[in-house]
């Protein structure tokens, strides 16, 4: 399949908006609301790395059509704030990506490093549950899945040097 990483893409986005719909809340010890479906969005930044590789700069179209999938497959809400969070965050980590020459490991660890920490400030403005401790625990969460897919990229990688 030629668009398998940008249908991935785009199938993670609409799962995760629609996760952030039906998966209760979990109070942390400060009293915020952190949502644990936050653990997987870590993973769609790296594939949105692997579809920019497959369409180019045209990867903002797939995250537009994954948020628009989202706004009628989950609640409309959390659909939007998602949309805002994801093209703020998408915007730099797609900068990292395009920009920067560095192997492939390095821009998901970069792009993610600086995308997740937009993303949850964004989204949980958008959702009414903006604080300090849930932008931590959201950014935290996020980059689980970052640092899981980019140890594996980078094992995979000539040695520099």
């Amino acid at each position: 399949m030629k668009l398998k990483y940008t249908a991935l893409y785009i199938l993670l986005i609409v799962a995760v908006n629609y996760g952030f719909s039906v998966s209760p809340l979990v109070k942390l010890p400060d009293g915020t609301m952190w949502p644990p479906i936050s653990l997987v969005v870590g993973f769609i930044f790296v594939a949105r790395d692997f579809a920019q590789r497959e369409i180019g700069h045209k990867v903002l179209l797939a995250m537009l059509a994954g948020a628009t999938i989202s706004y009628f497959m989950a609640s409309p809400m959390i659909a939007v704030a998602s949309a805002a969070a994801f093209l703020v965050s998408e915007l730099v980590d797609w900068a990292i990506y395009s920009f920067t020459r560095r192997p492939l490991s390095q821009r998901i660890l970069y792009s993610s490093a600086l995308g997740a920490p937009v993303d949850s400030l964004v989204f949980l403005s958008g959702v009414g549950l903006l604080s300090t401790a849930g932008v931590v625990a959201m950014t935290a969460s996020k980059m689980v899945g970052a640092l899981i897919v980019w140890w594996l990229v980078r094992r995979r990688e000539p040695a520099v040097g």
